[in-house]
């Protein structure tokens, strides 16, 4: 039986309302009396509700979606009279909203086509900018000049719409001499404007990703931010384009008019997880050597790394973050820096992470500025409106960022980067928009050291053209050398040969598929959250206070700082994640220290006397080079003093300071230095002055 007319498809409508019960509770009856509650002038109906009650019902939503919608409004409402009949008088009208439609009217962006046009659609996709909010005019109250007569017209999308003639001054002979809106009068809507964008991981190679602007009315606004991943329910909808030439023919472009937006949850990561992969994933945890072959299926065409590839896999499953009853955060996103010579499969690294992490994103940091990464605030050319865009960072939210050629970027666009790494969030303020985005992605960056090949003699601060106020705040930091060795060599070209002749030499029963990576990385990210025991408590305690012991003496370099215990805990976390354990036991902690010990003896160390310094990263210099630069520092100054605050030579400056045991290399070295850091002042060449006694 099809329903030909409005008020029959109204009462089944309204049936359906009244008598669908889910465990013996009336679903939307409920829903209906708790709009006065909520303040709400919105149902929400579940499409799979619909089908289960009327099938029919469900047909017409989907051939004739307009006067469902109509019919199920106004069935809304006299179910709202009588439940709540004082707030049905004081809204006036309500909207029904379809959420979970079928997915025969689901669409991908790029296939959205004009025999859409007017069709109810679900299209789901990444937000990328959005407007300020608006208001639109619906019913204007217009007032007469003449005779102050007030009238009410309902307004359209073609522009305000005013009343001709005025009916009072027209039986009184009279012309009107116009009218005038009256806005406190009038009815008005809020009105926002959004951009949805194909999703990163559903984009075709070599293709650019589509958008499409969504519009959204009342209760829909402010309800989804820059980098929310969002499905969209409406209707399609075209607008002619403004014609920048004359006589060009007539071209519209689509939009989507929202009937429902539902923000997806940052822990769903976008994988879809079956009964079936949920029992294979429980299975592959129980295994002793999962650890094993989880390194193992990371970047497999990979010779070796077995220590960065663990971080890898510590970044992919992440720590859990915490928020103290301060309010203040604290993250649980592991960040990883790459340093490495040419050839050592750095980019190949960073290609691989971001197609199997659950939401990963690739940047190369040659192309990429602060707004690229960040968050930008860019006029719309047809109409002039200001929308806040999202970044790559932002986009990554809930994921993995892989910025490669990290030493390439920009110093100024390097800097757009710190709050995004510790504090997560990208804050902005532009064209009179002040916003806070998320940011709650990890960061597994690659760079090549500054003089093209990495020199062991030399600290990473002076290997590396980063800023150290970047270097500091990366959890772990490794250098990829490529130094020439006849085993290892022949062990990686034998490797290579053999997987460009599809002859693996590891056992394809130690690696898992890609897939089935992804799938287990999500499903540990979304159902664990471990717990420090008391044995990881007491281990962590332990190497932290035994580190710090060492720099207790003053002429002893500090370490490890606060900030290597909480890399500590996150990598923790990680590991018993990683088997799917809810409770952090010595083992997983082990293997963070053993991370860290890698870490601080590779990177951490000060070249000169080969011992931990954690100042090496925090500072950029280690305790040694800081007292010889400090003591280059006083040398100038007493010299200076002595010759009456006059410039002195830099020759006698040598001759004075390799008297006290500091070499002319480092002394060259540390003057450049100070010149650049103001300090020191060159007033003619060869002569050398203080700026501040």
């Amino acid at each position: 039986m099809v329903v030909t007319q409005a008020i029959p498809l109204t009462e089944r409508i309204t049936e359906f309302l009244k008598r669908f019960t889910v465990d013996g509770r009336e679903k939307y009856r409920d829903a209906i009396r708790r709009m006065s509650i909520e303040r709400s002038i919105s149902l929400v109906i579940d499409f799979d509700d619909l089908l289960l009650f009327d099938k029919e019902l469900a047909d017409i939503l989907l051939e004739r979606p307009h006067d469902f919608l109509d019919a199920a409004s106004k069935a809304i409402m006299e179910v709202l009279k009588i439940e709540n009949p004082d707030y049905a008088k004081e809204v006036g009208y309500v909207h029904a909203r379809i959420r979970r439609p079928p997915e025969i009217v689901h669409l991908k962006i790029r296939n959205i086509r004009a025999r859409h046009l007017g069709r109810l659609v679900a299209v789901e996709g990444i937000v990328t900018k959005i407007s300020p909010v608006k208001q639109e005019l619906v019913e204007g109250v217009f007032k007469c000049k003449t005779c102050g007569t007030e009238l009410t017209v309902p307004q359209g999308p073609e522009g305000l719409t005013k009343p001709t003639t005025c009916p009072v001054c027209s039986e009184n002979g009279v012309k009107s001499a116009g009218f005038v809106l009256l806005p406190e009068k009038s009815k008005f809507v809020d009105l926002q404007k959004f951009v949805l964008q194909e999703k990163p991981e559903e984009l075709p190679p070599g293709q650019l990703p589509r958008s499409i602007e969504v519009l959204v009315r009342e209760d829909l606004v402010d309800v989804v931010r820059p980098g929310d991943r969002a499905t969209v329910v409406g209707f399609l909808r075209m607008e002619e384009d403004k014609k920048l030439v004359k006589n060009a023919p007539p071209i519209f472009h689509a939009y989507l008019e929202a009937n429902y937006v539902e923000v997806s949850a940052k822990e769903n990561l976008d994988v879809e997880i079956t009964p079936e992969d949920e029992k294979k994933i429980l299975e592959l945890s129980r295994r002793e050597d999962l650890e094993e072959i989880i390194i193992n299926s990371i970047a497999p065409s990979i010779y070796g790394y077995k220590e960065i590839k663990t971080a890898i896999a510590l970044l992919l499953f992440g720590g859990v973050p915490k928020i103290h009853p301060d309010g203040i955060r604290v993250r649980g996103d592991i960040h990883i820096l790459l340093i490495g010579d040419p050839g050592t499969a750095k980019s190949q690294l960073l290609r691989y992470v971001a197609s199997i992490a659950p939401r990963g994103l690739y940047t190369s940091g040659k192309g990429a500025s602060a707004a690229g990464l960040t968050a930008a605030v860019v006029k719309e050319k047809n109409s002039g409106e200001f929308y806040l865009e999202a970044g790559a960072l932002v986009l990554a939210d809930g994921g993995v960022a892989c910025i490669d050629e990290f030493d390439k970027m920009e110093a100024k666009d390097r800097v757009s980067i710190h709050e995004a790494m510790e504090q997560q969030t990208v804050s902005i303020a532009k064209a009179g928009i002040v916003a806070t985005l998320n940011a709650r992605a990890s960061i597994l960056a690659a760079a090549n050291p500054a003089f093209g090949r990495y020199l062991p003699g030399r600290n990473i601060s002076e290997n590396i053209d980063l800023p150290v106020t970047i270097l500091s705040r990366f959890d772990l930091i490794f250098v990829v050398r490529d130094t020439p060795n006849a085993e290892r060599d022949r062990e990686l070209a034998q490797y290579v040969v053999d997987f460009h002749g599809e002859t693996y030499p590891v056992s394809l029963e130690k690696v898992l598929d890609a897939q089935t990576l992804k799938k287990y990385i999500a499903y540990a990210r979304r159902h664990v959250r471990p717990r420090l025991s008391p044995e990881a408590k007491s281990k962590i305690v332990e190497y932290y206070v035994n580190m710090r012991k060492k720099s207790e003496d003053a002429s002893s370099p500090i370490a490890i700082t606060p900030r290597q215990l909480e890399a500590l805990i996150r990598l923790s976390e990680a590991h018993a994640r990683m088997h799917l354990r809810d409770v952090v036991t010595a083992r997983d902690a082990e293997v963070a220290i053993s991370l860290m010990e890698y870490f601080l003896r590779n990177v951490g160390i000060d070249t000169q006397t080969m011992t931990i310094d954690i100042d090496t990263i925090m500072t950029g210099q280690p305790k040694s080079q800081r007292e010889k630069l400090i003591a280059v520092l006083d040398t100038v100054k007493n010299l200076v003093r002595q010759n009456n605050g006059e410039p002195i030579k830099e020759e006698d400056l040598y001759s004075e300071l390799e008297k006290n045991g500091i070499d002319r290399n480092f002394a060259r070295k540390a003057i450049e230095k100070l010149l650049e850091q103001g300090e020191l002042m060159q007033p003619s060449p060869g002569r050398i002055s203080v700026v501040s006694l």
